[in-house]
């Protein structure tokens, strides 16, 4: 019986190195592939910054490729990039929202644009180092699973995969926890067994939102506006809303004697509304609706929700109240619900359905 083949997406991390190596393991025919998403050709990354898509995260895979015996490839998709996850992440943060270019490239990139490619080549899988799993259930459905791990579990940034994405993906490091992983890297003497994770965005590495998008779009950053009450008064004066999220307490440059919060962005107006009180809500509206381990909410559905990667999550009633938007009403108030940012709904270990927080 012919070997099946897994093309896996190697950042040069201990995750995905394992990955291959587990799927080899497994009896899978594995071609590894580093993607080139977004520096220029000459642009070399400090290790320290532990960018998950530079020349040294290619160098890093290509090493441990060679010391699995397997095939390694690095193949750009940086057009891709560009349009689905910069220029959304730019645009977003114009219009007030706060996005998540994670979701977005795991969708668009990472996913549908390496998963097409990957099938050109002949192959029938794409894996990556994510802690999560993916399984098939009762209904038929391909659904996201947690990993094995709940503290590393990551499945939040995967929740807008699509049925034919899930169809073909495999994820072999949700079986393990992060300690796991990094052992058998060690055991293996595999170079990058102890490499730090990567943590901020891959495209901003010094956490400056705000000046990569002056740079980014020069001129359509909006600049300094007024830091306001709900009901108007003017408190002072801000350095550009594309500086502030829903919930920001740090780094306002307000004297008001007293803990304040960003309660509300308002780009038509260039204002950073100011609350006394910390920001909760016991509701939300999302759209952009991708259903996974669900083909409908057809009637109300009570479901465990994440409003942001580092939530706990909490029990909402989640119901369908248009063609592509979802309302739901949470049983305990949530901190800072922020508009840009994904709502995942899970039913037990599964994603059943995912939106943008509008």
């Amino acid at each position: 019986m012919k070997k099946k083949k897994v093309v896996v997406g190697m950042s040069g991390g201990v995750d995905s190195s394992v990955a291959a190596y587990l799927l080899k393991e497994q009896g899978y025919e594995v071609i590894g592939v580093t993607m080139q998403l977004w520096q220029e050709e000459n642009t070399i990354n400090d290790r320290e910054e532990g960018a998950c898509c530079g020349e040294e995260a290619a160098e890093d895979a290509r090493r441990v490729a060679q010391a699995l015996g397997i095939p390694h490839y690095v193949m750009n998709f940086r057009k891709e990039f560009q349009k689905n996850v910069v220029d959304y992440f730019v645009s977003e943060y114009l219009k007030g929202r706060t996005p998540n270019p994670c979701i977005a490239c795991n969708r668009y990139v990472k996913w549908e644009a390496l998963l097409e490619r990957s099938l050109q080549i002949g192959a029938d899988y794409i894996a990556t180092g994510h802690y999560a799993r993916v399984e098939r259930l009762s209904n038929g459905r391909f659904a996201v699973r947690d990993c094995v791990a709940t503290r590393k579990d990551q499945t939040y940034a995967l929740y807008n995969l699509t049925q034919f994405q899930l169809s073909h993906t495999l994820m072999p490091v949700g079986d393990y926890s992060k300690e796991e992983i990094r052992e058998i890297a060690q055991k293996l003497h595999l170079p990058v067994a102890g490499k730090p994770d990567s943590q901020d965005i891959c495209f901003v590495p010094d956490g400056d939102y705000a000046g990569f998008i002056e740079r980014t779009a020069p001129g359509q950053a909006p600049g300094a506006g007024n830091f306001v009450t709900e009901e108007g008064k003017v408190l002072g004066t801000h350095r550009g809303i594309t500086h502030y999220t829903i919930g920001q307490r740090k780094g306002l440059g307000l004297s008001m004697g007293h803990p304040v919060f960003v309660s509300r962005l308002r780009p038509e107006s260039n204002e950073v509304v100011i609350s006394g009180q910390d920001v909760f809500g016991r509701e939300l509206v999302c759209d952009r609706i991708n259903f996974m381990g669900t083909e409908d909410l057809k009637e109300p559905r009570r479901l465990w929700a994440k409003v942001r990667y580092a939530h706990k999550g909490q029990w909402c009633m989640a119901q369908r109240r248009a063609q592509d938007e979802i309302h739901a009403v949470f049983e305990e108030p949530v901190r800072a619900i922020t508009p840009g940012q994904a709502v995942v709904f899970y039913e037990g270990e599964y994603i059943m359905a995912g939106g943008t927080i509008r």
